[in-house]
Formats: C-alpha cells, structure tokens, sequence
C-alpha cells in the first residue's frame, strides 16, 4: 500500500487532481441521470457533490485544496453567466409581451422566499445570525454570500444554503408546475430561475431554449433586485422576527 499512498500524497498537492476528480464525479453523476431518463429527483450536482464529499473527507483533504483545483471551474461561472445573453436575446420579443407580468411574479418570489424561510426557521428556533443567513437564499451564490455578511448572517452557511435550494428546487420543479397545470415553457422557466437560480437555469436548457431563456432572465433579475432591496427589506424582517 506504501506506493499507493506516497503516489495519492504526491498528487493530492496538485490543483490539476481535484479539477479533474470535479469534472469526472461530474461525468459519473449525469451518466446516472441520463440512464434515469432524465428523471429530476436524479440530480447531477447533488450526486456530484456526494462523490466529492467522500473523496475529500476520506483523505482528509481541507477544502482550500480541494479548491486550489475546482477554481477553474469556479472561474468559468461568469463566461456561462454572460453567455445567457444570447438565448435571452432571441426570446426579446416575448419579453417586452410580458415585461409586467414579470417584473411582478420577480417582486412576490423574492418576498416570499426570503419571509418564508426565516419565518419556517424562526419557528424552529434558529439563532438570529442563521436568520440573517437564510434571507437571501434564492438568489445566486456570490451575492447571497455578500448579502449575507451585510445582513450580519454567515456567508458560508449562506452558500449552502443556496447549494441545498437550488439542488431541491431543480428536482422538484417539474412535479410542483405540473401539479399547478403551468404547461408554458416562459413560466416555468422564469419559476425555475427564480427558485433555483443557476441549477434551475440549468434544469431549464435541458428543456428548451425557450426555458432556459426565462430562467436566465429570472435569476439575473432577481440578483439585481435582490441587491437593491434585500438590504433594507431583510433588516426590517428579521426587526420584526426577533
């Protein structure tokens, strides 16, 4: 076993390692989902997130080395988010049909989900920095991070947090719009974006164009307001729940 492990040591301090081990868990956990058909509650990035977890907590790996390698990819979140820009623009047209519509279901879904979930919290007894940490939730990972900290909350809790809901939101997505009878593909994809942020988006593409376009939009829209108005609305909720 001695060669086995001075060879894991010698490439554990390597970041190209964990990047390919991030892209190959990747790999296994779609092969999984596409075999499932595509089912939802077979989710990739929760698969994913497993296999790592037992990588890294089985060799003892802290996370800022596992990182050193994922970063890369880390990195290629803001290429992939500006590239959303592309199917938007061709949706344009519908857009501007339906720019009221949108910019209301933007303003109830933020409100809801943050005072949903520090209302549920609250209820089970979290602390008020856990409070702080849920009211931006639903929203994409950096600025909830950011949000966070100036809610007094606990930004990594918070990234978790988003992780968990857009894993949730993406599975579940399908079987809570069919139930509600929602057969567009501009509403849920806007639904999916709004609730899911990134892994919504995601979800949506596998869809349609036209899905994917909405959730883009969603969740580009929902970080912007979410940065102008979480501030003020989150102090005042979590005033009114302490």
């Amino acid at each position: 076993m001695h060669p086995v492990v001075d060879t894991w040591v010698y490439l554990s301090t390597s970041p190209l390692l964990w990047l390919t081990l991030t892209l190959v868990a990747y790999l296994i956990a779609f092969g999984l989902y596409r075999r499932s058909g595509y089912n939802p509650l077979v989710n990739p990035v929760a698969i994913a997130v497993c296999l790592l977890l037992a990588v890294v907590i089985g060799t003892g790996t802290s996370y800022q080395r596992y990182f050193d390698g994922a970063q890369f990819v880390h990195f290629l979140l803001g290429p992939a988010t500006v590239a959303l820009a592309i199917p938007l623009h061709d949706q344009w047209p519908k857009l501007k049909r339906h720019w009221m519509a949108l910019v209301a279901a933007l303003f109830v879904g933020l409100l809801v989900a943050s005072t949903s979930a520090v209302l549920i919290a609250r209820a089970l007894g979290a602390s008020p920095r856990t409070l702080a940490s849920l009211v931006p939730k639903s929203i994409t990972t950096p600025v909830a991070m950011s949000l966070s900290e100036k809610l007094g909350g606990i930004p990594s809790l918070t990234a978790v947090c988003v992780v968990i809901t857009g894993i949730v939101g993406s599975a579940l997505a399908r079987f809570v719009l069919n139930a509600m009878r929602l057969p567009s593909h501009p509403v849920r994809g806007f639904a999916l974006g709004l609730a899911a942020h990134g892994q919504g988006v995601a979800r949506a593409f596998q869809v349609s164009d036209e899905m994917g376009a909405f959730a883009g939009l969603a969740m580009g829209l929902a970080a912007l307001l979410s940065a102008l108005l979480l501030p003020f609305y989150g102090r005042w909720l979590l005033s009114v729940v302490s």
